[in-house]
């Protein structure tokens, strides 16, 4: 279980250094997984720059933070801001599903209380 008032990095991806960084703390994910945050991360960092991390936060939210040089004149904000909106909507039922693992695997949550309160927020 994960004791922290922090946020724990999933995975990220700079596009200064053409690096994508996965956090072994989640290497029990499935590989098809790894590999679709990885694609998104990378083609997201090479459509708009800078740095992209998706974190959870002590709650089991998943966000996805951006962040560039003050220096990198071209990277684009507006355009940043309208792709994390479409991964949100696109990606709805991943983000949905890793939330659920971070919950249930690492704040030790109870698996059934943690569906039973998915089903009452559809609801």
């Amino acid at each position: 279980m994960y004791d922290s008032q922090e946020t724990v990095v999933l995975c990220g991806a700079n596009s200064y250094e053409q690096k994508y960084y996965f956090n072994q703390d989640f290497s029990g994910l499935p590989e098809q997984i790894r590999q679709e945050l990885q694609i998104m991360c990378v083609l997201f960092t090479e459509d708009v720059g800078g740095i992209l991390t998706l974190e959870f936060l002590e709650d089991g939210t998943l966000i996805l933070n951006v962040d560039h040089e003050e220096s990198d004149y071209l990277f684009d904000e507006i355009g940043s801001e309208l792709k994390i909106r479409e991964i949100q909507r696109e990606k709805v039922e991943l983000m949905t599903a890793l939330e659920r693992y971070f919950r249930i695997v690492f704040l030790g949550e109870d698996a059934e209380e943690v569906l039973a309160a998915e089903r009452e927020e559809e609801e």
